[in-house]
């Protein structure tokens, strides 16, 4: 007997013949759409054991990473997609404790069990996919660099002629308010700088989220880190405000990263059962993007 008895669930989709062709996932098992009855939408899955997938914390970027590019590579092909976290798994029914000879009922196959779901949610699942459509998220991370501040903002008590003479104890002080005054200074424009930035991204973005920090160098002060829901044509919008505010402050650093589907916007992530939401760490094709995984 086959151990593949359950279904790992990438995403929801609009169903169109073929959109899964050619496109494989966790360990090069290729996907396939699972079309929900009565709907206009399908399921991305492969087949799978049920047993999650689970190893050391490169191992599992390897997998969030290769079910990321999955999920984008369809997602370009229909245009809306609800993405799952990593690990949605279904599986069989187990028989029912008071079957004929002790448990030998058989319960619902996989495949049964995840459209009994998906079809008892099947008008919230079609009305996200409509609101979706031609959307995609953008990552943006904005830092100011304390080393880039102008002179003035990272002035001494003493300039370095007359510091030179002092002693190694007054040097290392005089060093410590320095850095110091740096950092005050960086922290009054980030402040300034991100109610701007919030205020310029909002005009343009459709839905806004506040992200954790992802990336920062040790002498970065941060201003923002946000995910956007925006249409697909206003992507080039988004990169000339950010253009603009870089241009304004010579001590800003800009992260702009995506298009990307919309992870960030999807209710609860469409995971199932006790599926979380996502976080963790990693970054590029979306490694970020990786979350605790549940199923039926």
């Amino acid at each position: 007997m086959s151990d593949q008895t359950a279904l790992y669930v990438y995403a929801l989709v609009r169903h169109a013949p073929g959109a899964a062709d050619g496109v494989t996932g966790l360990d090069g098992r290729p996907l396939r759409l699972v079309r929900v009855p009565g709907t206009g939408f399908a399921a991305l899955v492969h087949d799978a054991s049920p047993a999650p997938f689970e190893g050391g914390d490169d191992q599992v970027r390897r997998w969030v990473d290769q079910q990321s590019r999955a999920v984008t590579a369809v997602w370009e092909r229909v245009g809306s997609l609800l993405p799952m976290t990593f690990n949605v798994l279904v599986a069989d029914e187990p028989p029912a404790a008071d079957s004929p000879g002790g448990g030998g009922g058989g319960g619902r196959r996989a495949e049964q069990r995840l459209m009994d779901w998906l079809t008892e949610r099947a008008p919230e699942i079609t009305a996200q996919l409509d609101e979706l459509t031609g959307r995609c998220e953008l990552r943006v991370e904005i830092t100011v660099d304390r080393t880039a501040l102008a002179p003035q903002e990272a002035s001494t008590p003493m300039g370095d002629t007359r510091l030179a003479a002092r002693t190694a104890g007054m040097r290392r002080l005089l060093a410590k308010q320095r850095e110091q005054n740096l950092r005050d200074a960086a922290g009054q424009l980030a402040d300034t700088l991100h109610a701007e930035a919030r205020h310029r991204l909002l005009s343009v973005a459709e839905d806004y989220r506040d992200r954790g920090r992802v990336h920062r160098a040790p002498d970065e002060t941060d201003v923002l880190s946000a995910a956007l829901l925006v249409r697909q044509e206003d992507i080039d919008t988004v990169g000339t405000v950010l253009t603009e505010l870089g241009t304004r402050h010579p001590a800003v650093r800009i992260r702009f990263l995506g298009p990307w589907p919309p992870y960030s916007f999807t209710a609860e992530n469409q995971g199932m059962g006790e599926a979380g939401a996502p976080g963790g760490a990693g970054s590029g094709a979306g490694a970020d993007r990786a979350g605790t995984g549940g199923g039926l």
